[in-house]
């Protein structure tokens, strides 16, 4: 090993923090470390993760393992467990340069007792800004803006793996993105674990829709800015204003719906209905005809009837959701749903299917209507890379990654455009 690996599970604000941990893992000269940056979402993203631990330790068996992340955080003792574990690390120790220098005091033993730094995160109150040069291997950038969560739905056991809300000040998230920019990325992503509740613990309590306007404004350089997921009951109007006046505002939103019945979705304790969840979508279009929506939709929750799932399945035509993140329910000990009746699983699987078939036939539709189209695409390698409406694109030129290329698709086929680089 030439420094330290990093192995990133989960979402886009752990492809943040990896980045994060990555810098201060390289400053601490740690060349013999494996991190493991877990997700704790489904029990499947844990399962990942540990098969992943084992492997590292195979194919590295003198590397210094450290496992963290929220799976890391919501259970240090079973992956302090794992004989393959030299450390653990809990999701706010993670981000802190003096943990890694830490690590330098612990021996290389793989079968060495772990040394876990774990603490309460539901402490923290302050998300510190880390300044990131760039993301290793990745065209676009994601810069973390909101952390934690203050909601409680039924299912989700991430609260008690990030911790409460919280928001990196405007400012803060102006001088990052100014940095990537000079730095030569074209597209930045802002994430955050609840990232429509943004700025709601602030003094002036600034908007998502505020951050949004003020970075536009302060980083004119910026040629493209997507947004992470988005509730759809918070999105603010002035963030629908921009939605429908800002172009480098990319047309793609991606909603975290979860269900298309008002009865799962009351169990689930979230906080909008169906009929929340079709307005918004069709807002979004009526202020941007071409917008691309996704969704995050959970198949087979506890007490999910097949006409409470028929619901769910007749919202992705019904709002023509493209981009899906289709889940089988998994149970997550501690969460309430864990304790209500239970579908079988062969049933989750069955309905997470049919979900993922109709999100496929949709995305279809969808690249079809992009034929003849003029798209601008963000390379990212071996000629490819993803246009405004975030679909896959293949072009017919060599360009650098990280550029941005003007296109016109010529065909498609059912999953990816073919375009051709106009010159």
């Amino acid at each position: 090993m030439s420094g330290p690996e990093i192995l990133t599970f989960g979402c886009r604000l752990n492809a943040y923090e990896s980045e994060v941990i990555r810098n201060h893992a390289t400053d601490a000269k740690l060349d013999d470390v494996i991190v493991v940056n877990t997700c704790a979402v489904t029990g499947e993203a844990e399962r990942q993760a540990r098969q992943a631990i084992r492997r590292a330790r195979r194919a590295h068996p003198d590397a210094r393992i450290v496992v963290t992340g929220c799976a890391a955080q919501i259970n240090p003792d079973r992956y302090a467990a794992m004989a393959e574990v030299t450390a653990v690390l809990g999701n706010a120790e993670k981000l802190m340069a003096e943990s890694w220098t830490a690590l330098g005091i612990g021996g290389k033993d793989g079968a060495a007792t772990p040394r876990i730094a774990v603490n309460d995160i539901m402490s923290v109150r302050e998300t510190a800004n880390h300044m990131i040069g760039g993301f290793d291997g990745k065209a676009r950038a994601f810069v973390q803006v909101q952390q934690g969560c203050d909601h409680r739905c039924t299912f989700c056991i991430i609260p008690f793996g990030r911790g409460p809300s919280r928001s990196v000040p405007v400012a803060e998230v102006v001088r990052q993105v100014r940095l990537l920019v000079n730095n030569g990325y074209r597209e930045v992503v802002l994430t955050g674990v609840d990232l429509t509740d943004y700025g709601s613990e602030l003094p002036g309590r600034p908007s998502l829709g505020s951050l949004t306007r003020r970075l536009l404004m302060h980083v004119p350089e910026l040629s493209r800015l997507r947004l992470s997921s988005l509730d759809p009951v918070e999105v603010d109007d002035e963030l629908m204003g921009l939605i429908g006046a800002e172009p480098r505002l990319l047309p793609f939103f991606h909603l975290s719906i979860q269900a298309g019945d008002d009865m799962i979705l009351k169990r689930m304790k979230r906080r909008h209905n169906r009929a929340d969840a079709v307005a918004i979508c069709a807002e979004i279009r009526r202020l941007r005809p071409d917008a691309a929506l996704g969704a995050d939709l959970i198949a087979g929750f506890p007490t999910e009837t097949d006409a409470m799932f028929g619901n769910t399945l007749a919202l992705i035509d019904e709002c023509g959701l493209t981009h899906l993140h289709v889940f089988p329910y998994s149970p997550r000990e501690g969460t309430p749903a864990a304790n209500m009746p239970q579908v079988p699983m062969g049933i989750r699987r069955e309905r997470a299917a049919k979900l993922r078939a109709a999100g496929a036939r949709q995305m279809a539709q969808l690249l079809a209507n992009r034929e003849d189209q003029a798209i601008s695409v963000l390379v990212e390698k071996d000629r490819s890379g993803h246009c405004e409406h975030y679909l896959p694109v293949d072009i017919d030129h060599d360009a650098a990654p990280g550029s941005v290329v003007a296109a016109r698709v010529q065909s498609q086929d059912g999953k990816r455009l073919m375009a051709a680089v106009l010159t």
